[in-house]
This record gives structure tokens, sequence and C-alpha cells, in this order.
């Protein structure tokens, strides 16, 4: 399949029945279009070149597929699993033009497009993957409406991998270094349906200290990258039994700001920071020399993904598991 073929995959989505979706569920809430969209275009370079390292399972998951088999990454980034596995053809989206800018560079098929509204045909492609996007998402029905649409785009028998960030993290100490959503701006953009223990802290976000960001996280993962096979196994069963040093608020907090800080030699290149400052999107920390901004995520609890797939008639979970403080699905599209 050369290019040109790929690209045709690439049509209007249909809105007739299923794949019509409500005005509110297309319609990006500010939160994101401010802590997600705003933010990553900003640190795009930045946040590219922290960027290389694969998860083995994600890896795993990528090699196992047949070769010849077509695969999109939705929510791809800067691209680096565009391409992983070489016997495969792969098309990636994001919503950031400027991470899509540099995976333009790389010469991946790329295009700009919501998670929420895939351009794609139905049925086109062998397998989806959606890496670290589900969680920037603010509300349970574009969760599961993003859900819907990789299940959508792939053939009958076609294979979607999902992985988001989990509440339960392997270093517990992360959550103190993310600020939590207070009440009174949860309450802006919260499902109503969601359950209403979101929505009780009393925390304020002034009374949070900026902290290190996401390198943290980045550390992470890539010393983590270094453990056994074994050592992950022994993680799968994460639960909140592991947790009882946390109190009840920290249980069931899920929404969080988690800084970004992005140098000043970087922020002076990119040219957006300056024009964030002087509306205080983003702020000066000169301590660390850098311009801090803050990420929207809603943190995944344990059975939650499992929850907003149930009900979707055409898909199956064949595998789930916990890696690396991420909450993951493989799903069959029946």
């Amino acid at each position: 399949m050369n290019s040109n073929e790929i690209l045709g995959a690439q049509e209007s989505v249909s809105t007739k029945g299923d794949h019509s979706c409500s005005s509110s569920v297309q319609s990006t809430p500010d939160i994101e279009k401010m802590y997600v969209h705003g933010v990553y275009d900003a640190i795009a370079p930045h946040f590219s070149s922290t960027r290389f390292a694969k998860w083995p399972k994600v890896a795993g998951f990528l090699n196992s597929l047949t070769p010849g088999s077509l695969v999109l990454d939705a929510g791809c980034g800067n691209g680096k699993y565009l391409g992983f596995n070489p016997d495969c053809f792969f098309i990636g989206c994001d919503i950031s033009p400027s991470l899509i800018e540099i995976c333009a560079g790389r010469e991946h098929e790329v295009l700009v497009a919501d998670a929420v509204n895939l351009p794609y045909r139905d049925n086109f492609g062998d397998a989806a993957i959606s890496i670290a996007v589900l969680h920037h998402l603010s509300t349970d029905a574009r969760r599961r409406k993003a859900i819907e649409e990789l299940i959508r785009v792939v053939r009958k028998g076609g294979l979607v991998l999902i992985t988001v960030w989990a509440v339960e993290q392997e270093d517990k100490s992360l959550l103190s270094k993310w600020t939590p959503l207070c009440e009174k701006y949860n309450e802006e953009w919260v499902d109503p349906s969601s359950p209403p223990v979101r929505n009780q802290s009393t925390i304020v976000l002034e009374s949070i200290a900026e902290t290190d960001e996401d390198t943290g996280v980045v550390k992470q993962r890539s010393d983590n990258l270094k453990r056994s096979n074994d050592a992950l196994d022994d993680k799968a069963n994460v639960t909140w039994s592991d947790s009882s040093n946390i109190d009840e608020h920290k249980k069931t907090q899920q929404e969080y700001f988690v800084p970004w800080h992005l140098p000043f030699h970087r922020a002076e290149i990119s040219g957006a920071s300056a024009a964030a400052l002087e509306n205080g999107f983003a702020k000066k920390d000169d301590k660390k020399g850098t311009v801090v901004y803050n990420r929207y995520y809603h943190v995944f609890v344990e059975g939650e993904l499992q929850r907003l797939v149930s009900g979707i008639n055409n898909a199956a979970v064949v595998d789930q598991f916990y890696d690396k403080s991420n909450w993951c699905l493989v799903l069959e599209k029946l």
C-alpha cells in the first residue's frame, strides 16, 4: 500500500446512525483548549525531545501485528511509534498542529484531528493505538466517544490498544506534586453523571506550590524500562490495598494539573510563551529558569476503562493490564 492509498482512507466521518454524536461531545471544552491543546502547541519541541523511549508493552503489541497491517496512532504526539514495526503501514493524527509538524518533518503520514471525531472511514484499519491520550479528555462522554471512534475505524477482528495514566501510581509521591483541581473549578466541566466524589476537594489552586514537572514521570518511566518483565508482572495486581497510607481524599481525586517546566531558552525560541505569560496562562519559575505550563489530566482508577467500554456491543476486551503506572486495555472489534 502506497502513501496515496493510505491517505485515501482519510475520508470524512459519516454522520449517519451510530456515527453521529451530540454537539456537547464534539464541542471541545475550554479546559482542554487551554490546558491541553494550547500547552502542547507551546511546548511541542521540548516535549518531543523527551519522548523517545518505547514502552515494552506497546512495542510488543505492534510487533505482534500481521505483516502488512495498517495501523492508526490516534494522538501520535511526536510520532515515536509511527513506523515502529517496519512490516506494517502507519498513519497518525494529533490535535496539536505543532506536534504534527514535527511528525511531518520526519516524513510520517499524519494530519491534525480530534480524538472524538476521527477523519477516517469505517473499518479501514487493522489496528489502532491510543497511548496516553484519553486522560486529557475532560468528561466521561468524550472519553467514551474517543474509544468508540477507535473501534469504528478498525475492521472486524481488528485490535485497539489504549493506555491511560493511573491514580495508582507506582511512585505515589508524584500525586503530591500535582495540583488537584478544586470544587469550584471542577464543576465547570465535569460530566453531571460523573461520581460526585471528584468534586469534594476544598483545596484551592493558589495553595499548591509548583513542583517538578513531567521530567519526574519521564525519569520514572525510563528507570522502569530497565526492570525485568517479572517485576512488571508483579505490579499487575496493584489495588488500593497497597495504598493504605493515602488519605481518603487522594484516593478519590482524579482531576489534576500536571506542570511542565519549559526552559527559558526553549520558551524564547517558541515565541508563544511571552503571550502566555502576559495573559496568565503560564508563569515564570525563576529559581528553575523555566516557564511553567499546567496540563489537564483525568487520571483513571482501576476498572474505569472497562466501565467505559462496557455497553459497546461491537468490541470485546481481550487483554487488560497495569504497566508503568498506566491502566491498559486491548480490544477486539466484533
